[in-house]
């Protein structure tokens, strides 16, 4: 198996973190993120306390992410930023899209929550499998 450095990890994990922060702000989607998953006042309060454990919990996600996105670079020989995108396109369009549907299909959620929620990880998978590459270099 492969040694993946743990740097270009943590950087795309906090870079990740990062852009969560921002995307889902109240002046980006926060808003309508909390609208439509149905989060009352109370809900954000008590999610409030919970911050830096939830933080740490998404932290440790995008370094599963990160290192996963890492292997399959190294598998597909990746050797240009365009095929770094491809990696993070056919793993967020192969392991995260379409599971995260079920959201619509079986949980009734909004279209809208779906995009926001798919949509960021789109960035996501995108901006880890470009940091990996060029961190690589």
């Amino acid at each position: 198996m492969p040694i993946i450095a743990p740097i270009p990890i943590l950087f795309s994990a906090v870079v990740t973190v990062l852009i969560s922060g921002l995307w889902y702000h109240p002046n980006a989607f926060g808003a309508p993120w909390l609208r439509l998953s149905g989060m009352t006042p109370e809900r954000v309060e008590r999610a409030r306390t919970h911050v830096w454990r939830f933080a740490l919990a998404a932290f440790v996600a995008s370094m599963v992410v990160a290192y996963v996105m890492g292997y399959f670079e190294i598998l597909s020989d990746t050797d240009s930023w365009q095929g770094a995108l491809g990696v993070g396109l056919l793993c967020w369009s192969g392991f995260c899209a379409p599971p995260m549907l079920g959201m619509v299909l079986w949980e009734q959620e909004a279209f809208k929550l779906y995009l926001i929620d798919a949509l960021y990880w789109l960035l996501a998978f995108i901006v880890i499998s470009l940091i990996l590459f060029y961190t690589a270099l």
